[in-house]
C-alpha cells in the first residue's frame, strides 16, 4: 500500500535585530495569507500545513520552500522566523495569547501552563487504512518513539539560561494533563469512549487537546506523530517522517498479519525513555526498545533502521534515510550545535544559527551535494490537498 506523508511546522517569530521572541505572529499570517498558514495558542508562533507527498523528496521541496517564503515574509516586518523547541530569548507573560475564544479559555483554564506554552514542534501525518488500525498501531510505534525526539532535539535554552536539557520543550509540554505516551486499546471505539471520558471529566474541552505522543487524526485517515521538537534543518523532519512512516507501514503489516501487539500495560518504563531522550538528545544514552536498557544513541538508532530496512525499501526511502542519519549522528543534534556555537561566540550568535538553518542557507552552500539530502522533486499531480491544522503546540 501507498503510506503518503505530510507535515506541520510551528515556526517562532523574533525580533530580527534582538533576537527575543515577539507576539507579532498576526502581522506575519497578514502577509502571508492563510493558505497553509494558522496561528497558534500564543501570538509569537505561526503553523505551516504541508501538503500530502508519496515521497521524502516531494516533502523536502515543499517544506524547503514554506521555510524560504517564510523568511522573506518575516524579513519586510523586521522579523525572523526559527524553527526550533524553544528560543533562547522569551519572556512568559498571560497578554501574549491569540485572540480566539478557544485559545482565550485554554489561557484561563491552564494559567501558567498556557503562559509558557512559548514552544513549537514538528508534526508528522501517515496514512492508515482505518481508525481501528490507527487505534491498534500505536502500540507498536510507540516504543520506538523517544528515539525520534532525540532526533529533533532543538531546545536546550529556556528564558536565556542553559537547562542541561536537549529538549526543555518536553519538558514544558509535559505538564499538560494528556501529554506523554498514548496507551493501548484494543479498537478505535475503546480509544473513543476513553477520549469520551476525558472530555467529560472536563479536565479537557475537546478532542484538539488529545497530546499524546502519537494519536489517530479527528480529522483524517492517518497516524499522527507528536513527540517531537520543531527542527532547524528541514533534512531532520525529512528524516524523522521517514522513520515514522517505515513505522507505521510495519505497524501495519503486522497488524494485517494477525499480530498482537503484546502490550504488557506497563508504560513507565516509555515515559522513562521519552525523559532520557528529552535530557540527551543524540549525545548520551537512549533506552533501547528491544532491551528497555541504556545504549548510545547511535546504536539505538542504527538498530531502528536496521529494523525498519524492509519497510523503508517498500517506501523507496531507505538510501535516503541512510543518508540522513549518518548526516544527523555526524552533526549532532540541534540542541548541541547550539551549546557549541554559544560556546565557541555567544547566545545571539546562537540565534543567528537557528535562524540561518531554518531558512535554509546552509542548504543552498552545499546545494553540490546528493548525499544525506533529499533532491527536490516535482510534487504529484494529485497530492495538493492539505494537513487539517490542529493546535496548539
Amino acid at each position: 500500500m501507498t503510506v503518503r506523508i505530510g507535515a506541520e511546522e510551528e515556526f517562532h517569530v523574533l525580533d530580527a535585530e534582538s533576537g527575543r521572541l515577539v507576539p507579532r505572529a498576526g502581522r506575519l499570517l497578514e502577509r502571508l495569507g492563510t493558505t497553509g498558514f494558522s496561528s497558534e495558542l500564543q501570538q509569537s508562533a505561526v503553523e505551516s500545513n504541508s501538503e500530502v507527498h508519496d515521497t521524502l523528496d516531494g516533502l523536502y521541496a515543499d517544506l524547503s520552500g514554506t521555510r524560504r517564503r517564510l523568511a522573506a515574509a518575516a524579513a519586510h516586518e523586521g522579523l525572523a522566523v526559527v524553527a526550533a523547541g524553544t528560543v533562547p530569548l522569551a519572556r512568559v507573560t498571560p497578554r501574549d495569547v491569540t485572540a480566539d475564544p478557544r485559545f482565550r479559555r485554554m489561557a484561563e483554564e491552564y494559567r501558567r501552563v498556557a503562559d509558557e506554552q512559548l514552544i513549537c514542534s514538528a508534526q508528522v501525518h501517515a496514512d492508515v487504512p482505518d481508525r481501528d488500525t490507527a487505534v491498534r498501531a500505536m502500540c507498536l510505534v510507540s516504543p520506538w518513539l523517544p528515539p525520534l525526539l532525540a532526533l529533533s532535539a532543538s531546545s536546550p535554552y529556556w528564558l536565556g539560561s542553559d537547562t542541561g536539557y536537549a529538549s526543555w520543550r518536553t519538558m514544558l509540554w509535559q505538564r499538560w494533563p494528556t501529554a506523554g505516551p498514548a496507551g493501548c486499546y484494543r479498537d478505535a471505539a475503546a480509544y473513543d469512549a476513553a477520549v469520551a471520558e476525558l472530555i467529560g471529566s472536563g479536565v479537557i474541552s475537546d478532542t484538539g487537546m488529545l497530546y499524546q505522543d502519537v494519536r489517530p487524526s479527528a480529522h483524517q485517515r492517518t497516524l499522527e506523530l507528536r513527540i517531537g521538537d520543531a527542527c532547524p534543518r528541514a533534512e531532520t523532519v525529512v528524516l524523522i517522517a521517514g522513520l515514522f512512516r517505515a513505522l507505521v507501514r510495519d505497524a501495519c503489516h503486522r497488524l494485517e498479519r494477525g499480530a498482537d501487539p503484546r502490550c504488557d500495560g506497563h508504560h513507565e518504563w516509555l515515559r522513562a525513555a521519552g525523559w532520557r531522550a528529552a535530557r540527551s538528545g543524540l549525545e548520551g544514552p537512549l533506552v533501547d526498545p528491544w532491551t528497555r536498557r541504556a545504549a548510545p544513541a547511535h546504536l539505538v538508532l542504527r538498530r531502528m533502521l536496521h529494523r525498519l530496512r524492509p519497510a523503508l525499501e517498500a517506501s523507496g526511502d531507505f538510501v535516503t534515510v541512510r543518508d540522513l542519519l549518518d548526516e544527523a549522528l555526524a552533526a549532532g543534534s540541534a540542541a548541541d550545535r547550539l551549546r557549541r556555537t554559544v560556546r565557541e561566540a555567544d547566545l545571539p550568535t546562537g540565534i543567528d544559527l537557528l535562524v540561518t538553518e531554518t531558512r535554509g542557507d546552509r542548504l543552498q552552500a552545499r546545494a553540490g551535494t546528493r548525499r544525506a539530502r533529499p533532491q527536490a522533486a516535482t510534487r504529484h499531480a494529485g497530492d495538493r490537498s492539505r494537513l487539517h491544522p490542529v493546535t496548539p503546540g
